[in-house]
């Protein structure tokens, strides 16, 4: 799988239920640590989508992502429902991995069409959801993937907690 990049680390920043409206399938494996799911493009799905983030995070200890990875994955969900193409044979599928220090969330959907930062017309409800990616997540970008489409995907690290340094007298 190729990626390409839309946003580098910034180093300040930090030193199975068949409904149409719910996860087809959902894997969780400890030893590596990473969650598989099947959606529709149904809108209902990404509220789904964020409780089972929100469980993933919460058994891996990494609660402390929770508001920027739940945005992000709202955004990206949400986008891939609105822009793919998915057949009934075609689902997008999410998957979040744990990792040393951090969380990767992805988005696959059947559209070869990838997504581009715009800037939004100030009186427009929508084109803001790139925009928001790109301000929480270290990393985001888009990868090829087997099959038709694209992986869109975003990585958040856990916050470095510096020790409080103390006068000594």
């Amino acid at each position: 799988m190729t990626e390409h990049t839309v946003r580098g680390t910034d180093p300040e920043k930090h030193p199975r239920d068949t409904s149409p409206s719910r996860g087809l399938t959902e894997r969780l494996d400890p030893a590596t640590s990473v969650v598989v799911l099947r959606w529709s493009p149904d809108p209902r799905c990404v509220a789904y989508a964020r409780l089972a983030l929100r469980k993933a995070l919460a058994d891996w200890g990494l609660s402390v992502l929770e508001d920027s990875a739940v945005l992000i994955l709202s955004e990206l969900l949400g986008n891939a429902g609105l822009h793919a193409r998915v057949t009934p044979e075609q689902v997008i599928e999410t998957r979040y991995f744990r990792s040393v220090g951090g969380l990767r969330i992805e988005v696959h959907d059947g559209s070869p069409e990838r997504p581009e930062p715009r800037t939004p017309d100030l009186e427009a409800s929508d084109g803001r959801g790139l925009l928001l990616v790109d301000a929480l997540a270290d990393e985001w970008g888009v990868a090829e993937r087997n099959g038709p489409g694209k992986a869109v995907w975003a990585t958040l690290s856990v916050p470095l907690v510096r020790p409080v340094e103390r006068e000594c007298s």
